[in-house]
């Protein structure tokens, strides 16, 4: 049961406050030891760079010089040794180790980038050459090198390239009757649940995270590099959070991996890149509708909202890519909460290929080959577990990069080794975009479906979810909804448009419809088990998102979720309407 609380009115001055103690966090983080748990983990949801999808790629010479021809060469050799596509997705540590790459080229005295919004959601890069005669580059620079003004560059030589990293990010989250004002009946049994969770009435807490460490890459040869990258996280959370009210802190290890890559570009054009790595880093499958969140925040780790870490405690990853085909092969096990752990193992395959560059067709297979984690009948009773479980995936997308439509769907299905299983799931979206317009406006439909159980037949047909999940944007469907009904027995009608004032601001309304596919919801939240209406209700969200520098984002979102019979004839006290605030600032070093 939810505290007694005294309910005051919300002044603008009392916001402000609110709103400044997560400086004050984020301030308190940095000086916290660096001491706790070995274990911790960062798809990057407060960071909208890291696996955003590439819109487009552009290499501009700085200092041409007089002979435009010699530029193009120079700009072409580089955009070759990056052998990046547009439809990749963004990695701020990759992509540094892929710019030390092309920095071996003889005439380049140096390489810098900057990025703003693309208009799918995505990101434009814009690779800044300058030219020179490779003298700084065979000498070296960076702080190793003595340069004390080379920011977070340590060692730039001979192709070998080391760069520290520094993140720091503070959130405030509000929520107005969260769970719907009845965090009793919705919460009763949740593990995560650690003192007076947020409920009704007005409550909010701060967040914030540091991310460090080091990354680097040095060639074997003159196509074959050996990389790796080593970080931690510490992390603090206080206040009236969704599941706890208290103040925690969590120090652990992120990235810790290493690989080669290789690869080589003929007389034609044709480019091959192999890549092999291993350790803990992070992992996204099908734009996350199968696989994101391949490690858990929250609880003792604290940074619920923050979504501080990614890195699964293991991934053995190989690549593949061809021009435009890419093949993946991998085994993941991922960073789950202790708590939690369902010791859950996934392997699979993943086939991407763009018969241009606004057209993606995939296909991908993943099985569990370890689980706990339980599936349960319309009895209660447990039917199997998630090991023997297949995933069948095919997928395709439109994306041009300039007006009329853009579209694409996704198709499904999972069976089980060990007994009778057979769900579905899959999404169909349709959109219109006018690039060139104020505003740059785009506007999208997207119905997606998670099959629940029928308990008429002798199948199990639930769902599973695996580790899906990104941002608001990709498979976290609706702000507040996702908090009380996963991608699990769900129908979600979205429309959406983007909206861009400026090229670093961009902001993106919602409107959602829930519904369950069946009124048998066993294995969802225990006070929904049996629904007596399939209204799940409707939430209505804004997101603002501005670039103010390539090291500095400022992030916010209102949404507001109603809602539907399905939930208040589950509940024996009347739901009140959820509100949620968030707004959060990163800075990258």
């Amino acid at each position: 049961m939810d505290r007694p609380v005294t309910h005051t009115p919300l002044t603008l001055t009392g916001l402000v406050r609110r709103i400044a103690a997560v400086f004050g966090l984020s301030l308190a983080l940095w000086v916290l030891p660096v001491t706790a748990p070995a274990w911790a983990q960062s798809v990057s949801g407060a960071d909208p760079l890291n696996g955003a999808a590439i819109e487009s790629i552009q290499v501009v010479v700085i200092n041409p010089g007089p002979d435009a021809a010699v530029a193009d060469r120079i700009a072409d050799s580089v955009r070759r040794s990056l052998a990046l596509f547009p439809g990749a997705r963004f990695s701020r540590e990759t992509f540094a180790l892929q710019l030390a790459q092309a920095r071996r080229t003889p005439e380049v005295a140096g390489l810098d980038y900057d990025v703003s919004l693309g208009v799918a959601g995505g990101v434009n890069l814009t690779v800044q050459v300058t030219l020179g005669d490779g003298a700084a580059t065979r000498e070296g620079r960076g702080r190793l090198a003595g340069d004390a003004a080379a920011g977070s560059l340590l060692l730039d030589q001979n192709g070998t390239y080391l760069v520290g990293k520094f993140d720091a990010l503070g959130l405030y989250y509000a929520n107005n009757n969260s769970w719907y004002g009845q965090p009793g009946p919705l919460l009763a049994g949740n593990p995560l649940v650690q003192g007076q969770p947020s409920g009704a009435g007005y409550r909010d807490w701060a967040e914030g995270y540091i991310h460090y460490g080091v990354y680097g890459i040095t060639p074997l040869s003159r196509q074959v590099y050996v990389y790796g990258g080593l970080s931690a996280i510490t992390a603090g959370s206080s206040g009236d959070e969704l599941f706890s009210s208290k103040t925690r802190t969590h120090t652990g290890v992120e990235d810790a991996y290493v690989g080669i890559v290789g690869g080589s570009t003929d007389a034609a054009g044709n480019r091959l890149v192999v890549n092999l790595s291993a350790g803990r880093q992070k992992f996204s499958l099908a734009g996350a509708f199968l696989i994101a969140n391949t490690a858990a925040n929250g609880h003792d780790r604290a940074a619920l909202q923050a979504n501080a870490r990614w890195a699964a405690d293991n991934l053995v990853l190989a690549q593949l890519a061809y021009n435009r085909l890419k093949l993946e092969v991998f085994h993941l096990d991922p960073d789950e909460l202790p708590i939690l752990d369902s010791g859950t193992r996934l392997a699979g395959a993943n086939i991407e290929f763009r018969p241009d560059p606004d057209w993606l067709v995939a296909a991908s297979y993943v099985t569990a080959t370890e689980s706990r984690s339980a599936y349960y009948g319309p009895a209660g009773t447990p039917v199997g577990t998630r090991k023997g479980l297949k995933v069948y995936d095919a997928r395709f997308s439109y994306a041009p990069s300039g007006p009329g439509l853009f579209g694409g769907a996704e198709f499904a299905l999972q069976e089980n080794e060990d007994f009778p299983m057979r769900a579905r799931a899959g999404w169909a979206e349709i959109g219109y975009r006018l690039p060139a317009a104020p505003w740059a406006p785009s506007v999208s439909y997207r119905y997606s479906y998670f099959s629940g159980d029928d308990p008429a037949t002798s199948t199990f047909e639930r769902w599973d979810p695996l580790f899906s999940g990104g941002n608001g944007e990709q498979w976290v469907q609706g702000a507040n909804h996702f908090k009380v009904v996963q991608d699990s027995n769900v129908i979600a009608h979205r429309l959406q448009a983007r909206l861009k004032p400026d090229p670093r601001i961009e902001i993106v309304p919602q409107f959602w419809v829930f519904r369950a596919a069946e009124t048998n919801n066993i294995g969802g939240n225990p006070a929904l088990s049996s629904l007596s209406s399939r209204d799940y209700g409707t939430e209505a969200n804004i997101t603002g998102k501005w670039f103010v520098s390539r090291k500095v984002y400022v992030h916010g979102h209102i949404a507001y979720t109603q809602p539907g019979d399905a939930v208040k004839q589950a509940l024996t006290t009347k739901p009140d309407g959820w509100l949620s605030l968030l707004l959060f600032v990163r800075y990258a070093y």
